[in-house]
């Protein structure tokens, strides 16, 4: 079978990369990641070599004494992401709990041209936040970066953060477009629903950036992780975020794969963060959080006279509501919620047995 490969190109690709960034921020043609292979081709860029050596060596929390609690978030579609419905929805439930922002990073002027009438500004203040003593750094899990700590997601080192420069649609296999027929090492075949299936140059690529992106995260953490009482992590199951941090028993609770097939038909293992020597992260929302999700959207579609029923539940819950994933529903958000107020009680009891 042959198919057309022209609207795959990196020239054809560029217009729709340069529409997921938000002015003032600009696009960088060479952060441009379409396929595995070219995450592989990332991690020696320049920039993401400097990057993953600063936040795997280098970063620190802010050291002021008050006690922390850590949130990893999914990176998305548009950047920067707060920008995004879904890290917006996460970030107005924050607010909604009593969490406000300390202060410090200026947001810049032209986004706040985005958010729908009445939004809080807020949601895109990406500063550390507070509740009551206690102090919330979100961070999130990004490839080809592994994690960027929200205060670094506009601008690093007196420049745009690289947060801001990418677009990265290349180890997501279901959309049957990453690949880069362009690339040496290009395998995949045409599917019969008009896309690409991945050959074994795909998965094996797959592989490599996966396990990479778990141990920068992990070697991160590893070294930071004693500055929290709690980390946790807000992820959609089956998808590659989660599968960064899952461990094998996380797998198999989630049904992640644990290994992919590549060249000569070899079993090429997936690594967490959870099999690696790192601090434990809550990996939420759990299976039960979701069931009562649903639960919880089918009875208020129903007040709302939108339909409760099985099918109507299904789309509106898929779709987030308008917040892109299910993750942004205020149902689901009850989870991450709960799992913070018990977060932060720890923090300050741990706090509180600690002499000054």
């Amino acid at each position: 079978m042959t198919a057309d490969t022209s609207t795959l190109s990196r020239a054809a690709r560029f217009p729709s990369s340069q529409r997921k960034i938000r002015a003032p921020f600009v696009l960088d043609p060479s952060l441009c990641l379409y396929s595995p292979q070219e995450n592989v081709d990332a991690l020696s860029h320049p920039l993401i070599a400097e990057w993953i050596t600063f936040i795997s060596e280098r970063w620190e929390p802010a050291s002021d004494g008050r006690p922390r609690v850590a949130l990893l978030v999914p990176c998305c579609k548009y950047k920067p992401y707060p920008v995004s419905r879904e890290h917006r929805a996460i970030n107005a439930a924050l607010l909604a709990a009593g969490w406000r922002p300390t202060g410090g990073v200026e947001t810049p002027s032209e986004l706040l041209a985005l958010l729908d009438e009445g939004e809080d500004p807020s949601v895109l203040d990406v500063s550390a936040w507070e509740r009551d003593g206690i102090v919330l750094d979100r961070f999130v899990i990004s490839e080809p970066l592994g994690v960027v700590p929200y205060p670094l997601v506009y601008r690093w080192d007196g420049r745009q953060s690289p947060a801001t420069s990418y677009d990265d649609p290349g180890l997501f296999e279901a959309r049957g477009t990453s690949v880069s027929p362009e690339h040496p090492a290009f395998t995949a075949t045409p599917a019969a629903s008009g896309g690409w299936k991945w050959g074994p140059g795909e998965r094996e690529a797959y592989v490599v950036m996966h396990n990479r992106m778990a141990e920068v995260i992990a070697q991160t953490f590893r070294r930071v992780g004693g500055a929290y009482a709690g980390i946790g992590a807000w992820l959609s199951p089956g998808l590659t975020h989660r599968s960064f941090l899952a461990g094998s028993a996380q797998r198999d609770l989630d049904g992640i794969a644990k290994s992919r097939r590549g060249h000569d038909d070899r079993e090429l293992p997936l690594i967490g963060v959870g099999d690696l020597d790192a601090p434990d992260i809550a990996i939420m929302p759990t299976q039960d959080d979701l069931d009562r999700a649903r639960t919880e959207l089918a009875d208020r579609l129903t007040r709302e006279g939108r339909g409760g029923s099985p099918g109507a539940v299904r789309a509106v819950y898929a779709r987030g509501d308008g917040n892109d994933t299910p993750l942004g529903l205020p149902e689901a958000l009850r989870a991450l919620a709960r799992w913070l107020d018990e977060a932060a009680l720890r923090a300050g009891s741990s706090s509180a047995e600690v002499p000054a």
